[in-house]
């Protein structure tokens, strides 16, 4: 049945009023981000400047030699490359057959087991954090290597609740169809139950991905060395007592933004699917 034409002309006004409405909100969010890649293009003193500067200088590669040179910059963004690539992937197929045990599996302790990962949840990093660097420092003398950065954060209470609730939306006769006609467990859990919740996956892999490319304090406790340091905390590491080179912090800041940018871009569709996955039955 058509819809009457004065219905359909008021909601097409009131999706105008409303973007109208978001419009300026969403450029006062831009602001920030605009000025952080001006600023990355200007000398300190520029910065400074009693007028505010809003068109971009020529003294990006002079920051960006300055940024390298004091922080070894290149090097740490590719070590937070690696590092967030491996620990996402990792975490995510960790997450994803804890929650699909939780979700489908009948095992003894599972409610106990369960009760203690939602407890994790209530405790506060910092009480754990000595104890791991503890151990993953002194007693294993993991320091300054990609094993020290990306095991422990591993788990994830949050990634293996939400995929638990992912699998459980699935049906649950087609995954007894495949065991009749012979499927073992390992073959239906990789070739049915993970392509089914892919836009789920996504979602979360961005959410790690970005987590672990934002990681700052443990990557500071066991990255001392300058080859093994992450961006965030080689960018950290410009800050001094006396001296700040703004113009070099930005240039950082900005390069530290562009990954996230471009992982969001290309799995916004997923992301957005998986996110709204299940409000609509």
């Amino acid at each position: 049945m058509a819809m009457p034409r004065s219905m359909t002309s008021r909601r097409r006004w009131g999706a105008w009023a409303l973007t109208g409405g978001m419009a300026p909100v969403a450029l006062l969010w831009l602001a920030p981000l605009y000025l952080m890649v001006i600023f990355a293009t200007l000398p300190d003193y520029a910065i400074f400047s009693p007028e505010l500067p809003l068109t971009p200088g020529g003294n990006f590669w002079e920051n960006l030699a300055f940024l390298d040179d004091t922080a070894s910059f290149g090097r740490a963004m590719l070590n937070s490359i690696g590092i967030a690539t491996v620990s996402a992937v990792l975490s995510l197929m960790l997450t994803s057959m804890a929650g699909y045990a939780f979700a489908r599996f009948r095992f003894v302790g599972k409610q106990a087991t369960f009760s203690l990962l939602v407890a994790t949840l209530t405790v506060p990093y910092a009480v754990v954090i000595i104890p791991q660097y503890v151990l993953v420092a002194r007693d294993l003398g993991l320091s300054n290597t990609w094993i020290a950065v990306i095991v422990p954060p591993l788990f994830n209470s949050i990634g293996v609740l939400f995929m638990r609730q992912t699998f459980l939306s699935l049906p649950q006769e087609l995954l007894d169809a495949a065991r009749i006609d012979g499927a073992r467990e390992g073959r239906i859990f990789f070739t049915i139950a993970l392509p089914l919740v892919r836009p789920s996956m996504a979602a979360l892999a961005i959410i790690l991905f970005l987590a672990s490319w934002n990681n700052y304090l443990w990557p500071l406790l066991v990255a001392t060395q300058p080859g093994a340091r992450t961006a965030p905390v080689a960018l950290g590491s410009l800050i001094g007592l006396n001296v700040v080179p703004w113009g070099a912090l930005m240039t950082g800041a900005m390069l530290l933004t562009l990954p996230m940018l471009v992982v969001f871009i290309f799995l916004q569709r997923y992301f957005v699917a998986g996110i709204t996955a299940g409000a609509v039955k």
